[in-house]
C-alpha cells in the first residue's frame, strides 16, 4: 500500500462485499451443517467471540433465539481460560466465531465445550485454522483474505453466514437473502453523498455515542469500534434502552450521535430515544431505512432479521473516510495487528 494512499486496502475491500455475499448465497456447505445441528434439537446455544466477531455473534443471539425460539447466552472465555470451569454442555450448540480462528482462548473455550458433549461449530474466514479442526463443524465465510487491519468484509461476511445457518436450522433456504448483492450494490452507491457529509460534521468532533435496539444493536456496537480503532474517536455504543436508563444524562450540544434505525420493531422503538437526544441538544444522524433525523445515512429496506448485514456498509465507509480527513490511515491504525492474541 503506498502511503499517498492511505485506506487502499479497506477501500477495496469495503467494495467487495456485493460479490461476496452473491458467493455465499451460491454455496451449499452451510446447508450440511444446519442439517446437524437441527438433527440434535440442541437445548440451548452458547455463542463466543472477541472483537467484531463478538458484534455478529449478539447479531446471532437475536437471530437464535427469534427465529429458532431457543435461549441463548453470550459465552465469557474467561471463565474457562482463567478459571476452569466446566459446566455440563450436553444437548448445547457452541457457535464459536472468529474471523482467523487462531485465537488462543476462543480454541480452548471450544475444545473444552465439545469435551463437555457441546456441539461444536466454527464460523471463519479461514478454512485450515486450529479452531476450525477443534470444532466438530465448521462454516467458512467465503470472504476471501483481508488485508486492512480494521474488519470489514469479514465482519458482513460473519453476519450473512450466521444468518444463512441459522435460517436452514429453522427450514429455511435464504430466501429472504436472495436480493442482498443487489441492495448491497445501492446501499453504497445511494449512500455516499449522506456518508460525505457525515465526515464534514464529525471531523473534528470530540465525542460520538452510536445507539440502537433489536437486531442492529450489533451494527450500533461495530460503528463505534470502527470509528474508534481507524479514526481514534472516542465512541461508545449503547442499547438505546440502556442509553435511556442514565447514560443520556451525558448527551449534549457537544455530543454527535449516530442512531441506526431500521424499518420494524427494533425501528420503531428508537423514536423515544431519538426524541431524548434531540431535545438534549446532541448532533444527530439517523442511519437505516426506519425514522430519519434532518441529517440521514440511507439503506434500502430489507427483512428485519437481515438489516445489519446492509447498515454495516455505510458505517465502513463513514469510518474509512473520517479517518483519512484526520490524517490516518485506517489500513495501519496505531498499536493494532490483524489477530489479537488472549487468553
Amino acid at each position: 500500500m503506498s502511503e499517498a494512499n492511505p485506506g487502499q486496502s479497506m477501500r477495496a475491500e469495503i467494495d467487495e462485499q456485493p460479490r461476496i455475499f452473491a458467493d455465499l448465497l451460491a454455496g451449499t456447505d452451510i446447508a450440511a451443517v444446519a442439517a446437524t445441528i437441527a438433527q440434535r434439537k440442541p437445548r440451548f446455544a452458547l455463542l463466543a467471540a472477541r472483537g467484531s466477531s463478538d458484534h455478529a455473534a449478539l447479531y446471532a443471539k437475536y437471530l437464535i433465539e427469534v427465529l429458532l425460539q431457543l435461549p441463548t447466552g453470550l459465552v465469557s472465555p474467561s471463565t474457562t481460560t482463567l478459571y476452569g470451569a466446566q459446566p455440563d454442555l450436553s444437548d448445547v450448540l457452541l457457535l464459536t466465531v472468529s474471523q482467523s480462528g487462531g485465537s488462543p482462548d476462543l480454541i480452548e473455550v471450544t475444545d473444552s465445550a465439545r469435551r463437555r458433549g457441546a456441539t461444536t461449530v466454527a464460523i471463519t474466514n479461514t478454512p485450515g485454522s486450529t479452531l476450525n479442526s477443534t470444532a466438530e463443524l465448521a462454516v467458512d465465510i467465503r470472504a476471501g483474505q483481508e488485508q486492512a487491519v480494521a474488519a470489514t468484509k469479514t465482519y458482513s461476511a460473519t453476519l450473512l453466514a450466521l444468518y444463512l445457518l441459522i435460517d436452514a436450522v429453522r427450514g429455511g433456504t435464504g430466501q429472504d437473502a436472495a436480493a442482498l448483492p443487489d441492495l448491497a450494490r445501492r446501499t453504497l452507491d445511494e449512500s455516499s453523498d449522506a456518508v460525505a457529509e457525515a465526515v464534514h460534521r464529525y471531523r473534528f468532533a470530540g465525542r460520538l455515542v452510536t445507539t440502537a435496539r433489536g437486531y442492529s444493536l450489533a451494527t450500533a456496537l461495530e460503528a463505534a469500534l470502527k470509528l474508534a480503532e481507524t479514526s481514534y474517536l472516542p465512541a461508545r455504543a449503547y442499547s438505546g434502552a440502556d442509553l435511556l436508563h442514565g447514560p443520556v444524562a451525558a448527551v449534549d450540544a457537544e455530543t454527535a450521535v449516530l442512531a441506526v434505525s431500521g424499518e420494524g420493531k427494533g425501528g420503531a422503538a428508537m423514536r423515544d430515544v431519538l426524541d431524548a437526544v434531540r431535545e438534549r441538544g446532541a448532533d444527530v444522524c439517523t442511519l437505516g431505512s426506519g425514522p430519519a433525523a434532518a441529517h440521514h445515512i440511507p439503506v434500502p429496506a430489507c427483512a428485519e432479521e437481515l438489516a445489519p448485514v446492509l447498515e454495516i456498509l455505510p458505517v465502513q465507509r463513514l469510518a474509512l473516510r473520517l479517518a483519512v480527513a484526520r490524517g490516518g490511515d485506517p489500513d495501519r491504525p496505531r498499536g493494532l495487528s490483524k489477530v489479537t492474541r488472549t487468553r
